[in-house]
């Protein structure tokens, strides 16, 4: 079985957020997520971009502003690499 881009991005924000990853959906944002700030979104970032071994730019950081944006930006920045 595969583990989808959705369910390692919920893993990835349960683990720098420290909410269970049943408290996290596509919806989960800074508004709905208490540690979501400017500091924990930057290790977000971070932590994804070397779960998935991409880069994201500055500009791409910042179209983040869900748990949904970031799975949408993933995905289709690993079908532009063929993964």
């Amino acid at each position: 079985m595969t583990t989808t881009v959705f369910e390692r991005v919920r893993s990835v924000a349960s683990d720098v957020f420290g909410v269970a990853p049943e408290g996290i959906s596509a919806s989960s944002s800074s508004e709905n997520v208490d540690r979501w700030d400017s500091i924990q979104h930057l290790s977000f970032v971070l932590a994804l971009e070397e779960t998935f071994q991409l880069q994201l730019s500055p500009e791409e950081t910042e179209r983040i502003r869900k748990v949904g944006d970031a799975v949408k930006l993933i995905e289709e920045k690993l079908a532009a690499a063929g993964r």
